[in-house]
């Protein structure tokens, strides 16, 4: 093992965890360096761009280019892909329908969905829209948005049910309760006869770039399950932030269209198989 580069990458890990910047002493003296090595080694990945010297105080911290690289490498992650086990779990505890989701605008897409295992089941599609404000996994994805951003959202409510949030004031004391509890549940904001209950993911740097939820009818979805799914899918939410964590597998494919960073543009909705009038009848929309 070349010792150089493991000694360079165990400073490249003191800087990026460190919440201020660091002195040659303390840093060589953390990764049980000699001063003489550490402070060239620094100088090497300052070079290189990875780290940033503060000439005045000659002090360290980690430069923006961790951050690209981090960035890159997420964007060759397919987050379906990473989710699938959670939501295949989620679907076994629950029996109702997971989706995984992503916010556009101020709507939600879904990038991926399991469906229930019972006949009367939420509807929805791979690629379809819904309002964000109005589903679980939209409202746990708009609750991670500045309070500026969520007063500007408010202005517009409108209802599509009658339970659906129309006062700003209201709304924006729903998505600090979402925050505070950690999941987000819609009782019947966008089709009254549908109820669900998310959690946002995190990206490893702690961005809020998915939810992952559950949805099914209201008969089903009632008051006394909302913090027992709550707990599920927040589990759900921290097993696909640990796989993320963890990094893409050696099996997994390079960029895919549902990939992190790309563009919502490249969403191609799955064609709906045909169902009898039965079937649809029996079926409901997600969230």
């Amino acid at each position: 093992m070349n010792n150089t580069l493991v000694n360079g990458m165990a400073l490249l890990e003191v800087l990026a965890h460190s919440d201020r910047a660091l002195g040659v002493s303390e840093l060589a003296a953390r990764v049980d360096l000699g001063k003489s090595n550490a402070h060239r080694l620094l100088q090497t990945l300052t070079e290189l761009g990875y780290v940033r010297r503060d000439a005045a105080s000659g002090t360290y911290r980690a430069a923006i280019r961790l951050w690209e690289l981090g960035t890159a490498m997420l964007a060759h992650v397919d987050l379906r892909q990473v989710a699938v086990p959670a939501m295949e779990r989620l679907l076994a505890t629950t029996r109702e329908s997971v989706h995984l989701s992503v916010l556009d605008g101020d709507e939600v897409v879904y990038l991926h969905k399991l469906e229930s295992p019972e006949p009367v089941r939420a509807y929805s599609k791979v690629g379809g829209r819904a309002p964000a404000r109005c589903v679980a996994t939209g409202k746990a994805l708009l609750a991670a948005l500045p309070e500026a951003t969520l007063r500007s959202l408010a202005e517009g409510l409108h209802a599509h049910t009658s339970k659906s949030i129309v006062d700003p004031e209201a709304f924006v004391l729903e998505m600090i309760g979402i925050r505070n509890r950690g999941y987000a549940v819609n009782t019947g904001e966008w089709q009254e006869t549908v109820c669900g209950v998310a959690a946002p993911i995190h990206d490893p740097s702690g961005s809020v770039i998915a939810a992952i939820g559950v949805s099914g009818p209201a008969e089903r979805m009632r008051t006394a399950r909302f913090k027992g799914l709550g707990v599920e899918v927040i589990a759900a939410a921290a097993e696909v932030e640990q796989a993320l964590s963890d990094g893409p597998s050696p099996s997994m494919p390079p960029v895919d269209p549902c990939a992190i960073g790309s563009t919502m543009t490249s969403f191609q909705p799955m064609p709906r198989l045909g169902l009898s009038p039965y079937q649809q009848k029996q079926e409901r929309t997600p969230e």
